[in-house]
């Protein structure tokens, strides 16, 4: 089986694409959805998460997200140090995912590719490319934060330009080029490259 990455700066459209992706029927692990269910769920990683941000980073058993976004975003060091505590069991939760998969191919739709180096487990990676002033203006929608708030995440990523160039696959995202043909192109190719 083909393990295909997917990835992308913050409002490029990565689960756009991957949602194409799932509609054919190719299965696709969400690493954001998944690591805020497992902060959520996984009692040694909430016990991890609640000796660094207090009592507070959780409301009646939930991630208080905002508590802990507000805290994160404005202090790289607390990003790293959360990253460094949740990236290792979503990793694990999605290689486990992986294994268990037996369609041709599989996706894993991750922000975090090359900055928390797994790009090793893949045998492909495709990057979800968008101009950097629509990747701002759909974050400020989407989340209903402000540009400040927005250019805060986007220093915690590496360079769109640079992450684009490590990627084997180039899907552009920017409302003009239609997305459902690159999907369709690239989900011939890797059945091709599956065989």
């Amino acid at each position: 089986m083909l393990k295909v990455g997917l990835t992308g700066g913050i409002g490029a459209g990565k689960t756009t694409v991957a949602n194409i992706f799932g509609a054919m029927g190719v299965p696709v692990y969400f690493a954001d959805i998944e690591a805020k269910k497992l902060m959520s769920s996984h009692p040694k990683l909430m016990e991890e998460i609640t000796s660094v941000f207090g009592e507070d980073a959780y409301t009646n058993g939930n991630l208080n997200r905002a508590f802990i976004a507000e805290k994160v975003f404005k202090n790289k060091a607390l990003l790293h140090k959360l990253n460094t505590i949740v990236h290792p069991y979503t990793i694990e939760h999605g290689k486990e995912w992986m294994r268990n998969q037996s369609a041709p191919y599989a996706i894993k739709e991750a922000a975090l590719i090359f900055e928390s180096g797994i790009q090793g487990e893949f045998d492909t990676i495709i990057g979800v490319f968008s101009p950097h002033a629509l990747r701002v203006q759909r974050t400020m929608k989407r989340d209903g934060i402000g540009y400040d708030q927005v250019m805060e995440r986007l220093q915690n990523q590496i360079d769109e330009e640079i992450k684009i160039k490590l990627c084997d696959e180039v899907v552009i995202n920017d409302e003009q080029k239609m997305l459902i043909p690159q999907v369709l192109a690239l989900h011939e190719k890797f059945l091709q490259s599956s065989k």
